[in-house]
């Protein structure tokens, strides 16, 4: 599988590290009452999408730099790859939380 680096260019996924769902960059509050069961969900209960899917990737044998990668699940065919930052920072612009 091929990923089109933003800033690099066309590379290889082996040069990357898989990191999970985009969309559970937010932890959830230590502090809040429902901490426990917050966390519990954070991290274990997953959904399994078939279909266009939004993934974290590492560039660990590059340059370090987060990804997010827009992928069908069923295909593999990548649709969009961003650079994680730009993807908080339209985030945090839009009045969500990254």
């Amino acid at each position: 599988m091929i990923i089109n680096h933003p800033l690099l260019g066309p590379r290889d996924a082996q040069e990357f590290t898989y990191l999970g769902d985009a969309n559970l960059l937010n932890r959830p509050n230590p502090d809040a009452p429902d901490a426990a069961e917050r966390f519990y969900e954070y991290l274990y209960l997953r959904d399994n999408p078939a279909g266009l899917h939004r993934e974290l990737w590492y560039h660990e044998q590059g340059d370090r730099s987060w990804l997010v990668v827009t992928r069908n699940t069923l295909t593999h065919e990548i649709t969009k790859v961003e650079l994680a930052r730009d993807v908080a920072r339209a985030a945090q612009a839009a009045g969500e939380s990254a």
